[in-house]
């Protein structure tokens, strides 16, 4: 943690929708006027697609069937550490991107399934802000819960992740839903081992809970929108949230615990706007004093 140089860090898996909440934040720092840094997981992949690919057949072949993305090892988790780190020291780092798709090879001029080069920061950003799959990773080697300031865990029930997955990949990505299942199951462990943890280290987590039936994701048509969910919105420490202020903004609202608030789906938006909008000001504010 900075108070000087505030990070804030978005966590969730593959289909859980952290992409939307980027998009909300995004909202928040153009209209607070805040200069964010913006690093993307994948970035830290430790394999491109085709070095990836061959490293899959290896472990496969090894008898190693667990080993995916969601893994620590498949990913540069020490280099992002070390961003974390420097950047809350400095202010300063350097990130790249990895290419998902044709449209995104055509804006930065690089194959889909590799990395651009490295680029540093630009030096007078307001704070960092990540969004992926490990950023609030604690484990043996790693512990970088305790460098970013403000954490929050995006999490879907499970059926209903899988079902965003799912559409995804097979719209965007050309998958069948074949394809995406044996991914999902190849996730399996990792996903209970290496991302699930990490939602207890988290400052605020949103799980979004269908209320449509949702018991079978792997034949499901469509995404359930927000009008067809509830989002559960969980506090580590309550401490300093005005609850009634909450409740009086977000109708059909109510308090399921003392520390979770449940609001409707299509909310969820409006929500992040009152939570984060102040907490943003307070990090930027401090870290101007600082």
């Amino acid at each position: 943690m900075s108070k000087k140089h505030p990070i804030i860090s978005v966590t969730g898996s593959s289909g859980a929708g952290t992409s939307t909440v980027k998009h909300t934040f995004d909202q928040i720092f153009r209209r607070e006027g805040v200069k964010a840094v913006s690093i993307e997981g994948d970035a830290f992949h430790r394999f491109n697609r085709a070095d990836m690919k061959a490293e899959l057949e290896r472990r496969y072949a090894s008898g190693d069937h667990g080993f995916s993305h969601f893994s620590f090892e498949a990913n540069e988790l020490a280099e992002l550490e070390r961003v974390f780190r420097d950047y809350s020291a400095t202010g300063t780092g350097k990130t790249r991107h990895y290419v998902h798709d044709d449209d995104e090879a055509a804006r930065l001029g690089v194959p889909p399934g590799e990395f651009t080069g490295w680029q540093e920061f630009d030096s007078d950003s307001d704070l960092l802000f990540y969004e992926g799959l490990h950023g609030a990773v604690v484990n043996d080697e790693v512990d970088l819960a305790k460098h970013a300031d403000l954490k929050i865990g995006v999490v879907p029930v499970v059926n209903l992740e899988w079902i965003q997955k799912i559409h995804r990949d097979k719209e965007k990505r050309g998958y069948t839903t074949e394809a995406v299942t044996d991914v999902i199951l190849r996730r399996m462990h990792a996903y209970v081992h290496c991302i699930t943890p990490q939602f207890t280290h988290t400052d605020v987590n949103f799980q979004r809970v269908p209320v449509v039936d949702t018991s079978n994701p792997f034949i499901a048509r469509w995404i359930p929108t927000p009008d067809e969910s509830l989002v559960v919105i969980r506090f580590a420490n309550p401490r300093g949230i005005d609850f009634s202020y909450l409740l009086s903004m977000i109708h059909d609202s109510w308090m399921s615990r003392a520390n979770s608030i449940v609001i409707p789906g299509g909310k969820m938006d409006l929500a992040m706007q009152l939570i984060f909008t102040p907490m943003i000001d307070r990090l930027v504010s401090q870290s101007k004093r600082a």
